[in-house]
């Protein structure tokens, strides 16, 4: 069974260490002990640690060896229309289970009134979540959680490819519109429930997006991230050279 992997605070002389309430859960929730082995990463390097000290809100690890780290993931952007928190973060932590490089929230017409401000209160407990997932699903690193931003705002962002989601029929099958060499970046939007406004088509098809089909039954927002994220691993693990 492979070992349990944990993000840490700092890495500094051989030790590393992981402080506050992530301290406390490991130390009161999952009873790690002095001694007991694991994976740590500091987001960028990777190595095999043992646990020296289990404090309250502080547990400490000596570094044992560097590990090899894997292969970098190709760079994806899931902007996500504001939905119900609970559906929101559920989606947070499947597309963190997916390899997602960074998601953002966006504030789409359909979405609900009220969501984008109570967004803004959101934004660090998803980032605790992603983190919880990221060691779950043993990732070298979190993916960013931006903040909440404007359907505008989010049409601007470059990226080598930009697609977007469309419930309605007419449009290619997702895994014939996303393109993969490597290097490239991914923007990927998906919609609110309800789906997108005509004047947020018209704005996709004027900003250069490209519009992608997950097939004909209308999926719930959440589903489609995990639906559209899978189809993506499953494309670089074809054509991306490992």
């Amino acid at each position: 069974m492979a070992r349990r992997r944990f993000i840490v605070d700092r890495v500094d002389e051989g030790q590393a260490q992981i402080a506050g309430d992530d301290a406390h859960h490991l130390a009161r929730v999952l009873r790690v002990e002095p001694g007991q082995k694991f994976e740590v990463s500091d987001s960028g390097r990777l190595w095999l640690a043992t646990v020296s000290a289990v404090r309250k809100n502080l547990v400490l690890f000596s570094l044992d060896e560097e590990l090899e780290t894997p292969p970098a993931s190709p760079e994806v952007t899931l902007f996500l229309a504001l939905i119900k928190f609970d559906s929101f973060e559920w989606a947070v932590e499947k597309a963190t289970e997916l390899s997602v490089s960074r998601i953002v929230p966006v504030e789409a017409a359909r979405s609900e009134q009220g969501l984008s401000q109570a967004a803004k209160k959101r934004v660090e407990r998803w980032r605790r979540v992603a983190k919880e997932a990221s060691e779950q699903s043993r990732r070298l690193r979190a993916p960013e959680i931006g903040e909440p931003v404007g359907f505008s705002a989010a049409l601007r962002t470059p990226a080598s490819h930009r697609i977007w989601l469309d419930e309605k029929p007419g449009a290619p099958p997702l895994i014939e519109a996303l393109e993969l060499q490597p290097g490239d970046s991914t923007a990927l939007l998906i919609g609110p429930e309800g789906g997108w406004s005509d004047p947020e088509r018209t704005d996709l098809i004027g900003a250069g997006w490209k519009g992608a089909s997950l097939g004909r039954s209308v999926l719930r927002a959440e589903t489609a991230v995990c639906a559209a994220l899978a189809v993506f691993a499953q494309l670089a693990m074809t054509r991306m050279p490992r």
